[in-house]
């Protein structure tokens, strides 16, 4: 497991890395044995986590880091740190498959996605592509394909770790990385940060390019990072979006902490929560009051409409179902039936359907441009629910309620296009429950400012 030696708590953030490196307390071969340690474990979950691992290559790498390191020479303070990024993104050479085999016979990319590309120039060492719900197509992060990696909560039970970012939150969370990056359409960066303990960011849409990167919904894609904190969140958001390039500085400037003004959403985002969630969310509240920042209530019941406005498939149905379409007239037998039967149904929707949805999300997020003017942030529980068993979903109606439900927040974030971090506030050894932080729009620079300031009174242990 990805470690430091010294350290005997969760596992080290970006930042601790760094300075290790720097000080030459551990190098770069040492953190890539660790990640090939934990994913060769027989007893882990590192066959179901990596679909694509670089083992050769990382090495090389990480021996070219240290020999430059040693001459005085590196791109930046981050060189020679192994992360993962998620089967969506080209990889030069590599068949990008997005977690399905409906893909298999397409050539390998010739070239790497554009945040791959920024990630190696920062000096980072991607160890390979990790696994996902097929075509991003759910918050669960259930594969048929390839395997479910295990929620590293009460894993002896085999519980879900959430989608559709599934195996780069567990490579995260299991030390088999530094961090990952994945994409948010709906939570797929969020629900797997929130059942997995760690923290995940959805940044403004465009804020990151999406050239090399398999669509789900052109509405609503965006790419994001999960990892270890907020400030490793921040930083490699500002990599991956391009304000940094070498320094950290920007990323991890200091932000006082000073009172914050904090909508707390109410009516639908807080219905039929587990009573773990709930409680777990009621006490960071009472720590970030206690803490001297305010708290204003704030109604969601004009959140009600989205299920009926989604109905018919919203904007991911039919986005993805364009996307799609040669494959489903060429190679329908290779899609996962669960995944097919809802692009299929989204064949159903027409243009004034479609029309009709996006004339919603401009009307909400006008309302909530003005409903959330004065504050700082809204507040809402990341997901409704602790991450339910494996076994569990193989009942395809409860897998489908499961679903709608988990994704019901989250979805609130992407649909508004506002940026939104994950934080864990449950108590250690206590189910897994996100707090999350939705900023204004456009305002991601500040959210993540904020978050930071906040986490140590959100995080517990």
């Amino acid at each position: 497991m990805l470690n430091l030696p010294e350290q005997t708590g969760p596992g080290p953030t970006l930042e601790e890395l760094s300075l290790a490196l720097n000080q030459r307390r551990v190098s770069s071969r040492m953190l890539v044995e660790q990640c090939l340690a934990s994913i060769d474990d027989p007893a882990g979950e590192g066959a179901r986590v990596y679909l694509h691992l670089n083992r050769q290559r990382a090495l090389d790498e990480a021996d070219a880091c240290d020999r430059a390191r040693q001459k005085g020479y590196t791109v930046s303070p981050f060189q020679g740190i192994p992360i993962s990024v998620k089967d969506l993104f080209d990889c030069a050479g590599e068949v990008t498959q997005a977690g399905s085999h409906v893909l298999d016979d397409q050539p390998p990319a010739e070239q790497d996605a554009t945040i791959v590309a920024l990630l190696r120039r920062a000096g980072f060492i991607v160890l390979g592509k990790t696994n996902m719900t097929e075509f991003a197509f759910s918050g669960l992060g259930v594969n048929a394909h390839y395997g479910t990696p295990l929620n590293p909560w009460d894993r002896a039970t085999g519980r879900i770790p959430g989608g559709s970012s599934s195996g780069g939150a567990v490579s995260v969370a299991d030390g088999m990385a530094a961090a990952t990056i994945g994409t948010d359409t709906g939570g797929s960066c969020r629900i797997p940060a929130a059942f997995c303990g760690i923290v995940g960011l959805k940044p403004t849409s465009r804020r990151v390019s999406q050239q090399g990167v398999v669509p789900l919904s052109r509405s609503l894609d965006s790419v994001g990072p999960l990892a270890r904190s907020v400030r490793c969140c921040t930083l490699l958001d500002a990599i991956i979006s391009g304000e940094i390039l070498h320094s950290p500085s920007h990323a991890y400037r200091t932000v006082p902490c000073k009172p914050a003004r904090l909508g707390v959403m109410q009516g639908y985002v807080t219905e039929q929560l587990d009573d773990a969630v709930a409680s777990a969310y009621d006490a960071a509240l009472q720590r970030l009051s206690a803490a001297g920042h305010a708290l204003i209530s704030m109604d969601t019941s004009d959140l009600s409409v989205l299920p009926e406005i989604n109905a018919r498939g919203g904007l991911v149905g039919a986005e993805a179902y364009t996307w799609h379409q040669h494959y489903l007239q060429n190679r329908q037998s290779h899609y996962d039936p669960w995944v097919l039967a809802r692009l299929l149904a989204a064949d159903q929707q027409s243009a004034s359907d479609y029309i009709e949805v996006l004339e919603h999300r401009v009307r909400l997020k006008s309302l909530y441009a003005q409903k959330t003017q004065g504050v700082d942030a809204l507040v809402l529980p990341a997901v409704a629910v602790i991450p339910p068993t494996l076994a569990s979903m193989k009942d395809p109606a409860e897998s489908g309620r499961v679903n709608l439900l988990t994704l019901r927040n989250t979805a609130v974030g992407n649909f508004l296009d506002r940026p939104s971090v994950s934080i864990p506030c449950h108590a250690p050894e206590s189910p897994p429950a996100g707090f999350m932080l939705m900023g204004q729009p456009d305002g991601d620079a500040a959210l993540l400012a904020l978050g930071d300031s906040l986490e140590s009174v959100i995080r517990l242990g």
